[in-house]
C-alpha cells in the first residue's frame, strides 16, 4: 500500500456503516506506551529516537494482525502526503508536524494505525465506522498484549503505565467517539451538550482533535483521564451512558426540527445543494458545512439526490491535501478553492 492509493477511497471512519452511523461516524480506542530505559521524547536525542523507531518497527512488522500492515517513514515523505495521513485520521497533527525518527504502521484497511515516536514511543490506534467501541477494545487488548509480550513496558505498580502526558498516566487509554450533531446546532443546544460532557470531564472537540474546532458539525468527545480507572469502565461509561446520551439528544432536535422547523430546515439542505451544485469558489470549511447539512437530509429522508457514498467521498476528497494529490500538483488558497467547487460541481453532475 502506498499513500497515493489511499486517496481514491474513503477512509473506514467514513464508511458510513456500524450501529447508529447515522449520528456516530467513528468509534476509535488509542493506547498510550513508552519503552521501559528510555527517556521521554522530549528528552531522547537523535540517536535514541532511532533507536526506538527501529525496535518498535522491527516489532510491530511481526505481528500477526487482521490486516497487513504497511510501515511508513513519516520523517521520509512529503508535507503532503503527511497530510493525507492526517485527513484520514491515521496520524495526529503534532506527528505530523513533528522532528526527527518517526513512523506509523498503517492497516490495509485503515482500521490500525500504530504511531511511533508521536507524544509518546507508541500509540496503538483501532478504528471503526459507528459505535462500536467492544470491538475496538477486544482488538487494541489483543494488539497490546501481543506488544507485551516483546517490549518491556514502562509501568509503575501505583500509578499504571507511565505517559509523556499526565492525563494519559493509567491505563493510557483514549476513547474517542466522532459525532455528527447539526441539529443540535441548529437548535441552538450544542453549547448546553459541551457544558454537560465537561462537567462529565470528557474533552469535546473538533474533526482533527486537540487544537482543532468544529466543522461541518462533527465533534471529537473522549475521556480526559484515565488514572484510577479500569479500561473496562471507561469503554462501558462511553457506550452505555456518554454516547447514547448525546444521541438521543440529537435524536430529539432533530425530530424538533420536523415538527417545528420543516420549512427551515428543508431551505437549510436545499440551499446547501444549490451551493454545491453551482459555486464557482469553495474553502473547506463551507464544503464540510454545506454537506454536514445535506448528511443531515439525506438521514431525515428530505433529499434523495445524494447517495451517501458520494457525501462521505467528497468529505475526504475536498480536503486540501486530498484534493492537491488527485489534481498531481500543488495549489494555493484561490487555487485549491477554485478547483474544490469544480470538483464538486462535475461529481454531482455524474451522479445525477
Amino acid at each position: 500500500m502506498i499513500i497515493d492509493d489511499l486517496t481514491r477511497r474513503p477512509g473506514e471512519w467514513l464508511s458510513g456503516t456500524g450501529p447508529l452511523s447515522d449520528i456516530v461516524i467513528s468509534s476509535r480506542i488509542r493506547l498510550a506506551r513508552n519503552i521501559a530505559g528510555f527517556p521521554f521524547l522530549t528528552k531522547a536525542n537523535a540517536n535514541q529516537r532511532a533507536e526506538l523507531q527501529r525496535i518498535l518497527r522491527e516489532n510491530i512488522e511481526q505481528l500477526k494482525l487482521d490486516e497487513p500492515v504497511y510501515y511508513v517513514d513519516v520523517e521520509r515523505i512529503t508535507d503532503l502526503d503527511r497530510r493525507i495521513l492526517v485527513e484520514r485520521h491515521l496520524i495526529s497533527r503534532q506527528h505530523a508536524e513533528g522532528q526527527g525518527s518517526r513512523g506509523v504502521a498503517i492497516g490495509s484497511r485503515e482500521t490500525v494505525a500504530l504511531m511511533v515516536n508521536e507524544e509518546d514511543h507508541l500509540r496503538t490506534q483501532v478504528l471503526r465506522s459507528g459505535l462500536q467501541l467492544d470491538e475496538l477494545w477486544r482488538e487494541v487488548d489483543r494488539i497490546d498484549e501481543m506488544l507485551s509480550a516483546r517490549i518491556e513496558f514502562a509501568f509503575h505498580k501505583r500509578y499504571g503505565y507511565l505517559t509523556a502526558c499526565p492525563t494519559n498516566v493509567g491505563t493510557g487509554i483514549r476513547v474517542s467517539v466522532m459525532l455528527h450533531l447539526p441539529a443540535l446546532r441548529m437548535t441552538g443546544e450544542m453549547e448546553r451538550v459541551i457544558r454537560a460532557a465537561r462537567d462529565m470531564r470528557l474533552a469535546v472537540r473538533g474533526l482533527y482533535g486537540e487544537g482543532t474546532e468544529a466543522a461541518g458539525d462533527f465533534f471529537q468527545v473522549s475521556n480526559q483521564t484515565s488514572l484510577g480507572r479500569s479500561e473496562e469502565d471507561i469503554v462501558n461509561e462511553f457506550k452505555h451512558i456518554v454516547i447514547p446520551k448525546i444521541v438521543d439528544y440529537e435524536q430529539q432536535a432533530r425530530q424538533a426540527l420536523l415538527r417545528e422547523k420543516m420549512v427551515a430546515l428543508d431551505d437549510k439542505i436545499w440551499r446547501a445543494y444549490g451551493l454545491l451544485t453551482t459555486a464557482r469558489t469553495m474553502s473547506s470549511d463551507e464544503t464540510l458545512a454545506l454537506l454536514s447539512h445535506i448528511r443531515m437530509g439525506v438521514h431525515l429522508g428530505r433529499i434523495d439526490r445524494m447517495s451517501m457514498g458520494l457525501i462521505n467521498e467528497l468529505f475526504i476528497h475536498t480536503q486540501p491535501a486530498h484534493l492537491q494529490k488527485l489534481c498531481g500538483e500543488m495549489l494555493d488558497g484561490e487555487q485549491r478553492s477554485i478547483t474544490r467547487a469544480d470538483y464538486i460541481r462535475k461529481r454531482l453532475a455524474g451522479e445525477n
